[in-house]
């Protein structure tokens, strides 16, 4: 997890303001492999754009959290700034190549269709797979997450 002091006191703010534990796990992150992508799509999301996200179960860390009902995202642009609080409403692993052209949607990229999706989801996890040595196939496991943002500042 990104560890900054505005992240912390992002959080902070977020915390006082709903009346939560500053203690109450969430996890920092920025999307993509790229700034210009993280800035992006940050911002698709702070919009309200961008309702859901993707991820390949095989790429997860054995000691890293996989995503989960009620976990909070605090989302930071390409220079690991904060931009806004997600909280996760749905998690379900399907294969690749069941992903459905509603996930692709509200994934809120490009011209939103299943095919768009297949094109820039297929080339990041493509690379992600050959960066560990494995080969990306159709049947991958992925986690479709669906979410809310339930803070900006």
């Amino acid at each position: 997890m990104v560890n900054n002091r505005q992240v912390t006191q992002y959080w902070g703010n977020f915390c006082a303001l709903k009346g939560i534990s500053p203690a109450t796990p969430y996890s920092a992150w920025a999307y993509g492999d790229s700034p210009e992508m993280a800035d992006e799509l940050a911002e698709l999301t702070r919009r309200g754009i961008k309702t859901a996200t993707t991820s390949a179960a095989d790429l997860y860390e054995s000691d890293e959290p996989q995503p989960y009902v009620g976990e909070y995202n605090l989302i930071l642009d390409g220079h690991q700034q904060p931009v806004c609080i997600t909280v996760t409403k749905v998690v379900e692993v399907v294969p690749y190549d069941v992903v459905s052209a509603e996930h692709a949607y509200h994934e809120g990229e490009g011209d939103r269709s299943l095919a768009y999706w297949r094109q820039v989801h297929q080339k990041f996890f493509k690379a992600e797979y050959a960066s560990i040595g494995r080969q990306f196939n159709e049947q991958i496991p992925c986690i479709c997450e669906v979410f809310e943002v339930v803070y900006v500042f």
